[in-house]
Parts: C-alpha cells; structure tokens; sequence
C-alpha cells in the first residue's frame, strides 16, 4: 500500500510525463533508507531480531520495486530513449547504494 500511495501521490501531483519512473525510484531509495535504518537497529540490538525477515524481506522486499524497474527500463529502451534509460539505471543502482552508505555511515558515528 505504502508503494501505491508514493505512486498516487505522482500520478495526482506531477505532470511530468515520466512521474512513473519518479515514483519507482522514490520508492527504491526510500527502500533503501529504511532497509540501512532497519539494518543497522537490528544488528546493534535496538530492534528485535525477529523483525528481520518481517521487515527487510517483507517491507523493503515490497516496498521496493526492481521489477517495475527493469520495466520501466525497458519500455525506455523499446521507445529509444537511452539516455533516460541509463540515467534511470544509474540514479536506481548508483545512488541507492551511495544512500545505503550514507545511511551506515551516519548510524556508525
């Protein structure tokens, strides 16, 4: 539902004409986000780790949407827009890893 919502919220709000791939990556990254977040609670010893596989596997697992992405990717590339095409691969696998980082980081220091 929460993925649903992110794509409502640019189907009603954006009159970009690629606010699909807006909300797909929006909801990766934010994914990716709470999946750092979760991670690190649940290896620190804040949360239980019986949320494990509830929460990275079920939640994160759903949340995020890697085939809507090679989708998406996909009918870039049917329609010959490959910069669009790899711009959307780096920004999905580039900077989610690079938030993914940033979220270990942080909760380290």
């Amino acid at each position: 539902m929460s993925r649903y919502a992110i794509s409502l919220y640019f189907l009603k709000f954006s009159t970009w004409q690629f606010n699909a791939l807006a909300a797909t990556v929006t909801a990766n990254l934010l994914s990716t986000v709470l999946l750092g977040i979760i991670w690190m609670g649940i290896n620190t010893g804040k949360l239980d780790p019986q949320l494990k596989f509830l929460l990275l596997v079920g939640f994160c697992g759903g949340f995020s949407t890697f085939s809507t992405f090679s989708f998406e990717t996909f009918q870039l590339l049917r329609l010959g827009l490959f910069w669009i095409a790899a711009l959307n691969i780096v920004v999905s696998v580039a900077v989610c890893l690079a938030v993914l980082w940033i979220v270990f980081k942080a909760q380290a220091a």
